[in-house]
């Protein structure tokens, strides 16, 4: 039986998009090699054996005459430099109207808001870091209860809340009723996200484990539906059940770190149980690329080369292995933002040649391999 492995480092792009001005950024950006250049290069030598190496000059990554992948980079078609676009790009999805970005929301959807809450009042309402947001209103927020609400350059309505003074699930019932009021609004905000903390060594810290992301649906079916409707298994590892709302998912397996992440996917490659397994590595992007620590970057990029080599040694001649990316977040670059940014892509299959697949025009390259290997095309 064939079965075939997605892994999605969140944000490790690798070069600017021609239109990357358009998205406020410049064709500067460049997540992967601006990262290795500051922190005086990577030490990823699974990578470097694929063929990492070969696609782009990035500093301590060597290339090879022998690569043991298929290596290239995708451009992203849709419009956009947001998770969900990326994730559902790779899924076979373009979307052809981007999500709506907000520097604040208007009082209509605020009004509602605390109406439908009972929350009485709301704080922010900004573009901010999260860290740093947390951090500004966090004695505000104690006194009055009241959320926080920030956005960013992405299409994101999140809601923070210290979970020692606002109850988990009461977050997670103000994220949906958020949802649904955007929805019936038609607003077109890609994620409301929960982003729940706790005081830890007297700092507001965000709590990963508990994040849960509440996104629109896919407006067509993806691979995830396809692989389904040929009565085949999907394992969502990490944020994947959110960013699909769950359609086509059989069982997910949420995770709190990208260790996590990674020994689930190793663990469910041994069992070969499943026909296709989509795995999302969020450090990355959450704990790196917004906070523009491009030491942290480079330590979580060489953690999951630490952990491929033992992913590649349980693959046999039924698995395909992808590992790709599905935004930028360069943090070398200003503000705390997405890039827009093509990514890398790597395909490997111990029977495959390793070669160079060249700059391809859409991330859906993805998902037509996977159903080609998968025989449901």
């Amino acid at each position: 039986m064939k079965r075939a492995a997605i892994i999605v480092i969140d944000s490790m792009g690798i070069g600017a998009i021609e239109d990357a001005c358009e998205y406020g950024d410049d064709l500067s950006c460049n997540t992967l090699c601006n990262l290795a250049k500051k922190e005086g290069g990577l030490n990823v030598p699974n990578f470097e054996k694929l063929g990492l190496g070969n696609i782009k000059d990035i500093q301590g990554v060597k290339k090879t005459d022998t690569p043991t992948a298929k290596y290239g980079i995708m451009k992203m078609k849709s419009k956009g430099k947001d998770t969900t676009t990326g994730h559902w790009e790779i899924a076979g999805l373009v979307l052809k109207n981007p999500f709506r970005t907000y520097k604040e929301f208007p009082p209509e959807i605020i009004d509602e808001f605390i109406k439908q809450t009972g929350c009485k009042g709301i704080l922010g309402n900004i573009p901010a870091s999260g860290t740093k947001i947390i951090e500004d209103l966090h004695d505000e927020h104690k006194k009055t209860k009241f959320p926080i609400i920030y956005t960013s350059a992405d299409s994101v309505f999140q809601i923070a809340v210290d979970i020692d003074i606002i109850p988990l699930d009461t977050l997670y019932d103000w994220c949906k009723i958020a949802r649904k009021i955007l929805d019936d609004g038609a607003w077109g905000v890609s994620r409301v996200i929960a982003r729940p903390y706790q005081i830890i060594d007297g700092k507001p810290t965000r709590i990963g484990k508990f994040r849960h992301d509440y996104s629109v649906p896919p407006p067509e079916p993806t691979l995830l539906n396809k692989v389904q409707d040929a009565n085949k298994t999907v394992l969502s590892i990490g944020k994947i059940k959110d960013i699909f709302v769950n359609s086509g998912v059989s069982e997910a397996i949420p995770t709190g770190s990208n260790k996590e992440g990674l020994e689930a996917t190793l663990k469910s490659l041994k069992e070969k149980k499943w026909d296709l397994i989509f795995t999302n590595l969020v450090d990355t992007d959450m704990l790196f690329g917004h906070r523009r620590d491009s030491k942290g970057y480079k330590e979580a990029i060489e953690q999951i080369d630490c952990y491929l080599k033992d992913i590649l040694d349980v693959l046999d001649e039924d698995d395909l292995l992808i590992i790709t990316a599905d935004h930028g977040c360069d943090p070398t670059f200003r503000g705390t933002d997405h890039t827009r940014e093509m990514v890398p892509i790597l395909v490997y299959n111990k029977n495959l040649q390793g070669e160079n697949i060249g700059t391809l025009p859409s991330f859906t390259y993805v998902s037509d391999i996977v159903q080609k290997w998968l025989e449901i095309v």
